[in-house]
């Protein structure tokens, strides 16, 4: 595909099969395509192939032996899709896709590497060294020998060890979409340096200008001179050269805004030790299993999403999360693919392989985010439709009223000449793909996985963030914070024997209590006779001692009693400890705030946002850790169910809701709200039910995934505003006669290199 024209096309093509929902884009090269099971992709292919253009299906997904030198990649982003989803077109039978060398009338061409077909990889030859013109000395006098040599540099330009012609990808291009009943930017381009070529034939040959003492002055201007006289050779080489040469810059371009994606998908480690009755075992990762247990050494990456079985160490996940500071990990605790050990031996048994790995999800995100299309991209692509025919009856109306107004053929022909070349719709259809291709891939760099160009709309318009607080704003971790022991009673006894009971019980609250029990006093005596009384406690015998915790005493000392209400003013959870019937103590635990969140509510609130803290947690509870972080709405003892109500409260008033969450209670709401972040540290539900996923547990990145989201869109809208704005901009100025057609080339070919640009500055998005 050479324009945001032939994607269009294809699209449209691929639609109309009965069933097929398919959207092509131009900067990735790829076709997205759903269809019923009666179509298959041979049929997909075929239909592409009968609209003038080729296809294949993307590669079965496979390891890479070995970075690959960006240098010799495709034009396209290199990483596999799924088979049958996603395929890439180019002009049957041609390499217009690919620029080639071309350059005439001492204008130094471009050399590239050589066309190939789809999803191929090729390595690029050295550049030729081409020497620099030399400058005459005067205005040449030219004979007709003198216009014969230059009529064969704007013919053949030597490139490689063959001569090749410059414009012919641009003609067979055009002639291919031609059969097809089609017009795109090749047959702009093709129509009129053929035009221009074939009136310096004509007057060269036929005219005054082969005629010897002629002079030929090379003008920037329009102006009435005889048309006899008159050739354009420079204009039919020249801005050939220009378009070879701003498609180089675009292919260079748009590699360079894939490369975060390929570089995510280059993450993985290649090889793994794994454990054969305990030798290990060096394997590639693909041959890796559930449940097998590899080891991990200092400095290694970490080959798949595992638990850790033996040792502790520190993860390293800069590379895949943004994350700078390294996570302690022990026995038990989960590691993440890709990441590298950064302290002691690790033995890892596997948990998700493959395409099921975090590594994989992610990038499947990314890609499938990158394929994806906005709202505006799809008006600029209905443009881009009509947008050649339209330009062809400007250029026939300018030639016409050029010749009817002055009766200059001249004129009149530099000017419809300038039409034809000045537009061309590539930067329509870059404008969005590449902001997102560089935007969704500097995201995931940072942590952050956008779903889809329609979310960045969504991003915009939001004025209120709901926050659920168990594992967002809050660790998702009971802790135990105080102890209070009545008159008489040591605080160390009452801990010590709420610990041991609390050994036995599978509640949060106490694990809690025997975890810190255990760090704070060491070694805890045996319990015996454990006993659960659901939703009030649990009892034991230790030491002699018929020891309950929990709500399983009738009445309080005065002094228990205030510290009840004390510890519940403070949004923790009081148990009460007592034993041989007196309750003698009360130990408070809470799920201790995330050190990083009160920074990232006042990041929020400088994004225009005004934070909820929503919960299921009893009010007290939430207004304390609301309080802490400097939230001021809060809605409190609500079910998960009630949650999806909350959300719809709150848009029923008009606002336009984001919601964070991680727990599965969370998914309902995270899909009610107008965007949804989960952070990634959550269930596998809420991912799946949110727009945007928080590879960290850090709330900051919230704020980030929205400015990013934001500067993303404004980067989109600023291409359009430009791509939109040239054409309206310059079609009247070549209809003016104002544009001479080389120079026109030159600005067409920028437009594009432009809106690439523009979107690169988005990989230095902090």
């Amino acid at each position: 595909m050479t324009c945001a024209s032939c994607a269009a096309r294809v699209e449209k093509k691929l639609n109309r099969m009965e069933g097929v929902t398919a959207t092509v884009n131009y900067a990735t090269e790829k076709a997205r395509i759903s269809h019923p099971p009666g179509v298959d992709v041979a049929d997909l292919i075929a239909t592409v192939v009968k609209t003038g253009y080729t296809a294949e299906a993307p590669p079965p997904p496979q390891p890479r032996p070995a970075r690959e030198d960006p240098a010799a990649e495709g034009t396209g982003t290199g990483t596999p899709g799924e088979a049958g989803a996603s395929g890439s077109a180019s002009p049957s039978g041609s390499t217009s896709g690919s620029p080639s060398a071309s350059g005439a009338s001492g204008t130094p061409g471009s050399a590239s590497r050589p066309g190939g077909g789809p999803g191929t990889v090729r390595s690029a030859p050295a550049p030729r060294r081409l020497r620099p013109a030399r400058r005459p000395r005067r205005p040449a006098r030219h004979g007709p020998g003198a216009a014969v040599r230059q009529l064969a540099v704007a013919v053949a330009h030597p490139g490689g060890a063959r001569r090749r012609l410059g414009g012919l990808p641009f003609h067979r291009a055009a002639w291919t979409n031609l059969r097809h009943g089609a017009a795109t930017m090749d047959t702009l381009v093709s129509l009129g340096t053929l035009a221009a070529f074939g009136w310096s034939l004509w007057a060269l040959f036929l005219g005054d200008a082969g005629m010897p003492g002629m002079r030929h002055t090379f003008e920037l201007t329009v102006s009435r001179t005889d048309g006899a006289s008159a050739i354009y050779l420079e204009t039919a080489a020249g801005v050939t050269a220009f378009l070879l040469l701003g498609r180089y810059l675009e292919a260079r371009s748009k590699r360079r805004a894939g490369a975060a994606l390929r570089a995510l998908m280059e993450l993985g480690a290649k090889d793994v030790a794994v454990l054969r009755d305990g030798r290990e075992v060096r394997i590639p990762v693909d041959r890796l299993a559930v449940g097998d247990r590899f080891v991990v050494r200092p400095g290694e990456k970490i080959a798949t999403d595992g638990t850790v079985v033996e040792g502790a160490s520190a993860i390293d996940a800069a590379l895949l999360t943004g994350e700078s500071v390294p996570v302690d990990v022990g026995v038990g605790d989960g590691v993440t693919g890709a990441t590298v050990n950064a302290g002691g031996r690790l033995v890892v048994e596997a948990t998700r392989v493959g395409a099921d790995t975090q590594l994989a999800r992610m990038a499947k995100l990314v890609e499938d985010a990158q394929s994806g299309k906005a709202e505006v991209q799809r008006l600029a692509d209905r443009i881009s439709g009509v947008f050649v025919p339209v330009v062809l009856l400007i250029a026939a109306g300018t030639f016409g009223g050029w010749l009817g107004a002055t009766g200059d053929t001249v004129a009149a022909f530099t000017a419809a000449v300038a039409v034809l070349i000045i537009a061309c719709p590539c930067a329509l259809g870059l404008a969005t793909p590449t902001a997102l291709l560089v935007g969704t891939g500097r995201g995931a760099q940072l942590g952050i996985l956008i779903k889809g160009p329609e979310v960045l709309e969504s991003t915009r318009r939001v004025d209120t963030v709901v926050l659920d607080k168990t594992g967002t704003v809050t660790t998702g971790r009971m802790t135990l914070h105080e102890v209070h022991a009545a008159e008489g009673v040591d605080e160390k006894q009452v801990l010590r024997l709420a610990g041991a009971v609390e050994r036995a019980s599978e509640h949060p609250v106490g694990r809690a209590v025997a975890a810190g029990a255990e760090e704070r006093l060491g070694a805890l005596p045996d319990a015996e006779d454990f006993a659960n009384a659901p939703g009030r406690g649990v009892r034991a015998r230790v030491e002699g001692h018929e020891v309950a915790v929990g709500r399983l005493f009738d009445t309080l000392p005065a002094d228990v009693a205030r510290a009840v209400e004390q510890a519940e003013r403070d949004g923790r959870t009081a148990v009460v400890v007592g034993w041989d019937g007196v309750a003698r103590g009360v130990v408070a635990v809470a799920d201790t705030v995330k050190e990083t969140s009160a920074r990232a509510v006042a990041e929020l609130r400088r994004l225009g946002l005004r934070p909820v803290l929503l919960t299921g947690d009893n009010r007290r509870v939430a207004e304390s850790v609301a309080r802490s972080v400097g939230i001021d709405e809060v809605i409190a003892e609500v079910l998960p169910e009630g949650k999806v109500d909350a959300v719809r409260r709150l848009r029923a008033e008009g606002r336009t809701v984001a919601m964070v969450g991680d727990g599965v209670n969370d998914a309902a709401a995270l899909a009610a709200a107008d965007l949804g972040l989960a952070m990634g540290t959550g269930t596998d539900a809420a991912i799946e039910a949110a727009d945007l996923t928080l590879v960290r547990g850090d709330l900051r990145v919230a704020a980030d995934a929205i400015r990013l989201s934001r500067r993303t869109l404004g980067t989109i809208k600023g291409n359009l505003v430009w791509a939109f704005g040239y054409n309206v901009a310059a079609l009247p100025l070549a209809a003016a006669g104002l544009l001479n057609p080389m120079i026109a080339g030159a600005a067409m070919a920028f437009s594009s290199v432009f809106v690439v640009t523009n979107s690169l500055r988005l990989r230095t998005f902090r």
